[in-house]
């Protein structure tokens, strides 16, 4: 499968896009100003709602979580595609500075969800305008809580990659990028494109008693910050350095006062891994490190470890073919081949572990901003441009249109 050349379609979906530029700019900055998180979406699935009124698609709604499924019939027998964008904020105190940032404290689109719901939005407008000529049917899976939250599982389990009734042929979804990725480009590789994630919560559990007389007392402070330090041993010592782990500690907590030995102490780490091999044993290691320096220290420990994603995994064929759609529609000079993973993670691996698809990364960096030093994503100073947002809904609309015409049987 390849795509060469820019095609009469590529060039005029691109145009149509940029008509709808300030529409999609609308939309995405609405949902700036009001992020919600998690599984529960309830403003941004009516903005969504409002967004495809009108058009002729079959949606359908989540039960167990704000979610919307939009089907489009194509006007020709084919197979099916699915497209998708996540639509869940974080819980960050946003200081990017911009005009239209969040009107809710503690709440942010630090990630470029608004401009994924956005995007996808303006790809459901350009293949509905183009509906007669489709070789069958698109599936638009507008996704809440990818943070963390397991939205995908649950689309998963109310049906999503069965919506068109038929089996899919691809899946795709494409991801922006505060920094890193120049502006506009197209980034994507072949197999492992991002990293499992898995979260690891320790219990130190020992026996309170006054800071002057440790001896009278377990402290399980020491003992937590052994393990820490442990962690990091261990997996330097366990795994290969060419199918990397990292392990990072992001929250400990112990005690209220400084010459109080407290009860217990509790640190949380996340758990990142490049194959599914590694996730397996991070999940059976870890746990019986803390259990075992623990009991060295006649203390108890209750470990909770939540394996999340799996390994993000693009399949070659479709990844060749989705980087030569971007390099048709948006020229050679904006699309990269990634030379290796990137370390974030993400539930769309759920969808890829079932459908042939892939997963791509754009560059929404502002204009003048240097990608190895703007704020990433997550940050609470992340700022992403807009002008990304016309490319964006081309781009998917192009991957949909394309990949249906290449499964569609040919002609008698």
């Amino acid at each position: 499968m390849s795509v060469t050349g820019t095609t009469p379609t590529e060039s005029s979906l691109l145009a149509a896009a940029e008509e709808l530029q300030g529409e999609l700019v609308a939309l995405r900055r609405a949902l700036h100003r009001e992020p919600e998180l998690g599984l529960e979406l309830p403003r941004t699935q009516q903005r969504v709602l409002a967004a495809l009124d009108g058009l002729p698609l079959e949606i359908t709604l989540g039960t167990g979580l704000s979610s919307v499924t939009a089907v489009l019939r194509g006007g020709k027998p084919g197979g099916a595609v699915l497209l998708r964008a996540d639509m869940d904020a974080l819980p960050v105190q946003e200081a990017s500075g911009v005009a239209y940032a969040s009107q809710l404290a503690g709440r942010m689109h630090a990630c470029g969800h608004d401009l994924h719901t956005a995007g996808l939005v303006g790809a459901a407008k350009l293949l509905c305008e183009r509906r007669a000529q489709l070789r069958g049917d698109v599936v638009f899976m507008f996704q809440p809580g990818e943070e963390g939250h397991d939205g995908a599982a649950g689309m998963i389990a109310e049906g999503v990659l069965e919506a068109a009734g038929k089996p899919l042929d691809a899946a795709y979804a494409l991801h922006v990028a505060a920094n890193q990725v120049p502006q506009g480009m197209v980034a994507s590789r072949p197999g492992t494109v991002m990293t499992a994630s898995d979260v690891l919560t320790v219990t130190v559990r020992g026996r309170g008693g006054h800071g002057s007389a440790p001896h009278s007392a377990l402290d399980p402070v020491p003992v937590a910050c052994e393990m820490v330090t442990a962690i990091q041993g261990w997996t330097s010592r366990t795994f290969d350095i060419f199918d990397p782990v990292v392990v990072s500690v992001g929250s400990l907590h112990a005690g209220a006062q400084h010459n109080i030995i407290p009860e217990t102490a509790v640190f949380e780490a996340t758990v990142r891994s490049y194959s599914a091999a590694s996730q397996e044993r991070l999940a059976e290691g870890l746990p019986r490190l803390v259990h075992g320096i623990a009991a060295a220290h006649g203390l108890a420990a209750e470990v909770d470890y939540r394996v999340m994603y799996p390994v993000t995994v693009n399949e070659p064929t479709e990844t060749a073919f989705a980087l030569d759609a971007a390099r048709a529609l948006l020229g050679d000079a904006h699309v990269w081949v990634a030379p290796r993973p990137h370390s974030g993670s993400e539930d769309f691996s759920l969808v890829l572990a079932q459908v042939p698809g892939a997963m791509l990364l754009v560059g929404a960096i502002p204009e003048g901003a240097d990608p190895a030093t703007a704020p990433m994503n997550h940050s609470p100073e992340a700022v992403f441009d807009d002008a990304v947002l016309a490319r964006q809904a081309a781009l998917l609309a192009t991957l949909a249109a394309e990949r249906l015409d290449h499964a569609a049987p040919a002609a008698s």
